[in-house]
């Protein structure tokens, strides 16, 4: 069974990039009155485009080409079928987005961008292809060995998605997942007018944040990305580095934002008396999780995204920047923004489908195939084991010791992988020894 790419979920995710920003707004859909069916079909070319318009149609198909191509390849596909899927099902994506355009008024189809796009898509095709050519996606394969253990390719492509959540402003510094008071300001605006609507008695009022929970709300926001990488960590003195590098990610990323919407003169104005605590915290915390198991970092993980959803959602927005988001909102970036809000909202609760996942899963199935091994003769087993090992060069043929029952361990064998079943006419071993 093919190991699933963190690549496969990137692309998907890259994907519904390019679909939001081709629909946006997404409303109103009508059919154009003076347009026969006929020209649906052709593209116009635009009159009016600027700079900014070519290098953002070209560039943003770009890094899905490359995503698609290593998504079929880490997926065993063959190179036929990701450039088939690069060059052949980008453009073809591109130009859809460009005709459904042509029912929403707010958007203008244009043949130019639909080129440029699938320029992008074939740049990014021939990129991806120039490092499968020369050994660039079989290193990343090694170094993802190195570090993660195998089934980490959802934690991988959350990690990688964390940064852009990151963009648009968060209530406290790191406190992604404000999602439940949008919800009810949706419940307040779907109730107007009926029997159950809101009264102004029923609206919570919003007040600042104390400065100690506000330390927390921001310890756990670093916390929670360390400790989802640790749960899919190998052990070792690498996952240090993985907790300094997402800590000083979320710093950037965070002041990169502060830069987006404040100026270069206010990208540390978020480093405020209470951050500072809560990075040190949240960090501290992340540093000594580097010692547990990954089951417990993940059961850890859900309590600390948890108690983060709940804390930002006490926090309310900053008046200053709901006024500076309103030039976003009619300017160009507004694509790119509204995914950004997207992700920070939704961020955490996909975490917390990740790490319930893990934490729910067991090792049953590996223990039950070694019941089964021990359970066959010698002579079945022991030939079966030597032919898997000559499979893969490289690696030395096991010994042909065979255990016995009561004997200690070899070195480096999980007490956990060793079968609990004892022969037939001895005595079980006992599992708690005096």
């Amino acid at each position: 069974m093919e190991r699933r790419s963190s690549a496969t979920w990137l692309a998907l995710c890259y994907g519904l990039l390019v679909v939001y920003a081709s629909l946006y707004p997404f409303w109103p859909w009508r059919v154009p009155p003076s347009l026969p069916w006929p020209g649906m079909v052709g593209l116009p070319w635009p009159r009016y485009w600027g700079r900014f318009d070519i290098w953002a149609n070209a560039l943003g198909y770009w890094p899905l080409g490359l995503l698609a191509f290593g998504a079929v390849m880490r997926s065993g596909g063959r190179i036929a079928g990701a450039l088939l899927l690069s060059m052949v099902g980008l453009p073809l994506l591109s130009f859809s987005m460009e005709t459904l355009q042509y029912f929403l008024p707010g958007r203008v189809p244009s043949l130019a961008d639909f080129l440029l796009n699938s320029a992008g898509a074939w740049l990014g095709a021939l990129s991806a292809w120039g490092l499968h050519r020369f050994g660039g996606l079989a290193r990343w394969t090694g170094w993802r060995e190195r570090w993660f253990v195998p089934h980490s390719a959802g934690a991988l492509a959350l990690l990688a998605l964390w940064p852009i959540g990151l963009l648009y402003p968060a209530p406290v510094p790191l406190g992604l997942g404000q999602l439940l008071p949008r919800l009810r300001e949706l419940a307040g605006a779907m109730l107007e007018n009926t029997p159950w609507q809101m009264t102004t008695d029923d609206l919570p009022i919003d007040l600042p944040l104390p400065p100690g929970l506000e330390a927390i709300a921001i310890a756990m926001g670093v916390l929670a990305p360390c400790l989802l990488a640790l749960s899919v960590a190998r052990p070792g003195k690498r996952r240090l580095a993985l907790v300094i590098g997402a800590a000083t990610l979320g710093m950037l990323g965070t002041a990169w934002s502060t830069l987006l919407n404040f100026g270069p003169d206010h990208v540390w104005a978020w480093l405020t008396p209470a951050t500072a605590p809560g990075l040190g915290t949240g960090v501290l915390l992340a540093m000594l999780a580097c010692w547990m198991s990954r089951r417990a970092n993940a059961a850890w993980g859900l309590v600390v995204l948890t108690a983060l959803i709940a804390l930002v959602a006490e926090a309310p927005a900053d008046p200053y920047l709901l006024e500076n988001l309103q030039a976003w909102e009619q300017g160009r970036f507004v694509n790119l923004y509204g995914l950004a809000q997207w992700v920070g909202w939704l961020w955490p609760f996909a975490a917390l489908a990740w790490l319930l996942y893990g934490v729910t899963q067991s090792d049953r199935p590996r223990q039950a195939l070694h019941s089964i091994q021990d359970a066959l003769p010698d002579e079945v087993v022991a030939p079966a084991a030597q032919s898997s090992h000559r499979a893969l060069p490289g690696v030395a043929a096991p010994s042909p010791e065979v255990a016995t029952p009561g004997a200690p361990l070899a070195t480096g064998v999980d007490p956990r992988d060793r079968s609990h079943t004892s022969a037939v006419g001895e005595n079980p071993e006992p599992t708690i020894k005096p």
